[in-house]
C-alpha cells in the first residue's frame, strides 16, 4: 500500500530503512487503541487495558507526531489533550460491549512463502479466533479506529488486500482452513443519533476467488516494478506523506542519505 500510494516515501522507509517521518495523530490513537485491545484479548481487565493504551499514547514524543497547523507548545498540548479524549472515547465505546471470540492468537506476526509469488508475504493479524461460520476453521479479526465508517464496507479494496495477506500467513501458521476476515470499525466520535459506534464487515474467502486472482497479479506487477531500474517519485497529494516526500525530492535528500550510508 505504501508503494502504491507514494513510491519515494516507500523507498526511504523500506529500502533505505529510514524511519524518521512523523505520523498523524490519528495513527498514534489507532496504535494506542490496538495496544489496549491486545491486552484485553490476552486476558487483562478493561480498565487496565485502557490505561496501558493511554500510557503508550502519552509516551510518544512530540517530534514523532505531525501536529499539522499546531506549531506552538500550547497548540501541541491542546492537540495532545484532544488525542487523549478521542482515544479514551473510542476505547470505551469498544470495551463497553466488546465482541467475544475464542481467541487462538493475538498480534500474530509471520512471513511466509506462497507458491507462485516471487516475494514472501508478511502480515500481522490482530486476532486469530475459532470460526463461528465453519467448524474446525479459523477467522481473522482486524480492528480499525476511524473518524467515519467505510461506505464500501467489506467491498473496500484495502480490506480485501489486507485480508488476503493475512489469509496466507494465518493458513501457514495454524495449518487450518481460514474462513473469514472480520473488520471491526470503531468510530472515535459519538454518533449524533445515538447509533452503534461499532460496525462489522465480513469477507468470506469462499466468495473471494476473483479477488485472489487480482491479488496475485498485483503482487507480480508490483514486484516487477520495484525490481527494475527506476526513479522513485513523490506523490504530493498523499494525505499522510505528500509534503514530506516532495521535500525529499526537491532537496535531493534521498541522495544525501545514500552518501551517509
Amino acid at each position: 500500500m505504501a508503494f502504491l500510494r507514494n513510491p519515494l516515501a516507500w523507498y526511504k522507509r523500506y529500502v533505505k530503512e529510514i524511519y524518521d517521518t512523523p505520523v498523524k495523530p490519528s495513527s498514534v490513537i489507532g496504535r494506542a487503541g490496538h495496544l489496549a485491545l491486545q491486552h484485553f484479548y490476552q486476558g487483562v481487565d478493561t480498565d487496565t487495558s485502557a490505561k496501558l493504551g493511554l500510557e503508550y499514547l502519552r509516551q510518544v514524543p512530540d517530534f514523532e507526531i505531525d501536529f499539522g497547523k499546531a506549531k506552538s507548545r500550547r497548540a501541541k498540548r491542546a492537540r495532545r489533550s484532544a488525542m487523549e479524549r478521542e482515544y479514551l472515547q473510542a476505547v470505551s465505546f469498544y470495551l463497553a460491549k466488546p465482541p467475544r471470540h475464542k481467541v487462538l492468537g493475538v498480534e500474530v506476526k509471520s512471513v511466509v512463502e506462497v507458491e507462485g509469488l516471487p516475494l514472501p508475504l508478511k502480515a500481522i493479524s490482530d486476532l486469530v479466533v475459532e470460526s463461528r461460520a465453519e467448524k474446525g476453521a479459523v477467522d481473522i479479526v482486524d480492528h480499525k479506529f476511524v473518524d467515519s465508517f467505510s461506505k464500501a464496507g467489506a467491498g473496500k479494496s484495502l480490506f480485501i488486500l489486507q485480508a488476503i495477506f493475512n489469509y496466507y500467513t494465518v493458513r501457514e501458521l495454524f495449518g487450518r482452513r481460514v474462513a473469514r476476515f472480520i473488520v471491526y470499525e470503531c468510530k472515535k466520535s459519538k454518533n449524533a443519533k445515538g447509533g452503534s459506534q461499532l460496525r462489522r464487515h465480513v469477507i468470506d474467502f469462499r466468495d473471494a476467488k476473483d479477488d485472489f486472482v487480482v491479488f496475485h497479479r498485483l503482487i507480480h506487477d508490483a514486484t516487477a516494478e520495484i525490481s527494475r531500474e527506476r526513479a522513485y517519485l513523490p506523490n504530493p497529494s498523499d494525505l499522510f506523506e505528500g509534503d514530506h516526500s516532495f521535500d525529499l525530492y526537491r532537496l535531493g535528500l534521498i541522495d544525501e542519505y545514500e552518501d551517509e550510508r
